[in-house]
């Protein structure tokens, strides 16, 4: 009775793909650890299907069928980042059954993966350009697939393809938390922290810092084709205004949102703020009248961030210098919907003059923006360089200045251009520095 009772439950339904069909999985073992690639070798039987065995593969989660082969033999490395899995291997025969065997693995990083700079030295102070010259390994089998500099969280300056980068970063004067990070193939990354206080090069001078949180900004509305200033908001079917205080998204935790929005195509949002002479938001009035024309080199430094960075038809951050009845205005506007480039403004002739220059800022990420200008000797406005994200483009190029009557002081203007439609967009900008000598 009991072999007969035996035999009647090896031929039930429930018996026949444990006896019949199966996987065999040799490598690796069920609960092993593996540091690196993981080598899978594994074959499938069999005898309930005529047509014998189509395909085998390999689950490293539920659902996530990371590897497939056809036939009854598998042999093959994944690249996995560190941690535990529960894969399964699992086979398919002709006749539409399966078979599987479950293999939990622990996956740690190669001891060899990581981030070397030689240059600069954390803890340095370092003069700007800053050189970054920095290696990295991996572990993954694909290699490494490129490295990057942060000069602050989320604020990603450079990036190069390959394992090894040598580039200078212009910077203003400060101190920066930067980062180097490798990417490799498999999905991994490593980093190396490099503190650097930069002092000289573009940052020498005086400077106002975290203007974004002062005190002094006005706000103005301009319509096409006149853009004569209106305001309060909103005027002449534009919509705009400024929040301080921002908390996310933020580098300092007091970053200013810009907004602008309306019903009628491209209107434009002006902010402005007066930092030295006439209505001075710095405490500075130089009511005699000494400071101001003395002052010849001005750095504009900010970093902005939008959602969508392409519904702005243009950005724009300007610098100014007024005195003698003149007006000194060094205009930049980086054209995103308006074709991805930065014009610059001629003063006698009241208009923007392309540069040849790419403008391609990032959405959803802080970019970095730092503008040098000059007035010389013989009073012209010279533009100097345009540092987007860590690439630093040469301008060079001379403009004489407008009529200004009764304009005194220097001050800086950021601004917002709707696009046709008037797509209603934010802009934020954080850790903004003026300077001057």
């Amino acid at each position: 009775m009991l072999r007969s009772l035996s035999l009647f439950v090896c031929l039930s339904a429930l018996c026949v793909p444990a006896a019949f069909a199966g996987v065999t999985v040799s490598e690796p073992a069920n609960g092993a650890t593996i540091t690196g690639a993981v080598k899978y070798v594994a074959s499938a039987t069999t005898t309930t299907c005529s047509k014998g065995v189509g395909s085998m593969g390999i689950y490293t989660a539920p659902g996530v069928l990371a590897y497939v082969v056809s036939g009854s033999s598998l042999n093959t490395t994944l690249d996995l980042n560190p941690a535990t899995y529960d894969t399964v291997v699992e086979e398919w025969d002709n006749c539409g059954g399966a078979a599987t065997t479950p293999i939990t693995i622990t996956v740690k990083a190669g001891g060899s993966s990581g981030v070397s700079v030689s240059t600069p030295a954390n803890n340095s102070t370092v003069g700007s350009p800053v050189n970054y010259i920095a290696t990295a390994t991996t572990s993954c089998s694909k290699g490494v697939s490129s490295m990057g500099i942060y000069t602050a969280p989320g604020v990603l300056a450079y990036v190069v393809n390959g394992a090894s980068l040598n580039h200078s970063l212009s910077l203003s004067a400060g101190t920066y938390h930067t980062t180097v990070e490798e990417w490799d193939g498999c999905g991994g990354a490593a980093t190396t922290p490099v503190t650097i206080t930069v002092s000289g090069g573009s940052g020498s001078g005086n400077s106002f810092s975290e203007l974004q949180h002062s005190g002094g900004w006005a706000d103005y509305g301009q319509r096409a084709p006149t853009f004569v200033d209106c305001s309060p908001s909103p005027c002449d079917n534009i919509t705009f205004s400024y929040t301080q205080n921002i908390k996310s998204p933020s580098m300092s935790g007091e970053a200013m949102q810009m907004y602008l929005a309306g019903s009628e195509g491209y209107g434009d949002g002006l902010w402005n703020n007066h930092l030295i002479g006439d209505d001075s938001s710095q405490g500075m009035p130089d009511t005699n009248h000494t400071l101001v024309p003395t002052l010849h080199n001005f750095t504009y430094d900010v970093y902005f961030w939008a959602g969508d960075i392409g519904l702005a038809q243009a950005v724009e951050f300007d610098i100014n210098q007024f005195f003698n009845n003149q007006g000194y205005i060094w205009g930049h506007e980086c054209r995103v919907a308006g074709g991805n480039e930065w014009d610059i403004w001629d003063n006698v002739n009241s208009t923007w003059i392309p540069t040849g220059i790419a403008c391609n800022p990032v959405s959803n990420s802080w970019n970095h923006v730092t503008i040098q200008v000059e007035r010389t000797s013989d009073n012209q406005l010279l533009y100097q360089s345009i540092t987007l994200n860590g690439k630093t483009s040469t301008v060079n190029q001379y403009y004489n200045p407008g009529s200004a009557p009764g304009w005194y002081g220097i001050t800086i203007n950021y601004q917002e251009d709707g696009n046709s439609s008037q797509s209603p967009y934010s802009v934020y900008l954080d850790e903004l520095m003026f300077t001057y000598d």
